[in-house]
C-alpha cells in the first residue's frame, strides 16, 4: 500500500505518459509499415474512450495519386490497411492503458490530411457483459 496517495500532478504525469505511449506507438507502427509515418499526433483518453489524431505521412505514391485526382483510392487503401493492422493498433492501446479494446473505428480525410483512430475500452456501459465475452 502506498503511504502517500498520488497527487494531482503525479496523476497528470502518469496520464501524460499513457497519451505519449499511445501516440508514439501508433506513429511507430505506421512508420514501420508505410516506410513514412505521421508528422504529428495527439491522443485523448477519457473514461472508456481513446482518440488519436494523426497528420502527415503520405507516401510518394499516395501523393502522386492525390495529385492525379485519385484521392478515393488513397482513402480506400488506407482503410484496408488500418483494418489489417487492427490487432497491432489494439495491442498498443491495451499495453498503454492496461484495458481491453472492445471497439475500433478509423477514419481518414485528405484536406487537411487527418487520420482519426478511435478505441472503446472495457469496461464500458456502452457494451453489455455478454457482448464482451470472446466468441466461442
Amino acid at each position: 500500500m502506498d503511504l502517500y496517495p498520488p497527487t494531482e500532478e503525479s496523476a497528470q504525469r502518469v496520464h501524460g505518459d499513457v497519451l505519449s505511449e499511445i501516440s508514439d506507438g501508433l506513429v511507430a507502427l505506421l512508420k514501420d509499415h508505410y516506410g513514412k509515418g505521421p508528422t504529428q499526433a495527439k491522443t485523448y483518453y477519457q473514461d472508456d474512450l481513446v482518440v488519436c489524431l494523426l497528420r502527415g505521412g503520405y507516401t510518394r505514391v499516395e501523393e502522386t495519386l492525390l495529385a492525379g485526382g485519385r484521392g478515393e483510392n488513397v482513402i480506400s487503401q488506407r482503410m484496408a490497411f488500418q483494418e489489417v493492422m487492427r490487432e497491432r493498433f489494439e495491442a498498443v492501446i491495451e499495453h498503454a492503458t492496461g484495458r481491453r479494446v472492445v471497439g475500433f473505428m478509423s477514419g481518414n480525410q485528405q484536406h487537411p490530411d487527418l487520420i482519426c483512430e478511435v478505441f472503446v475500452l472495457a469496461p464500458t456501459d456502452l457494451v453489455g457483459l455478454d457482448e464482451l465475452r470472446e466468441p466461442s
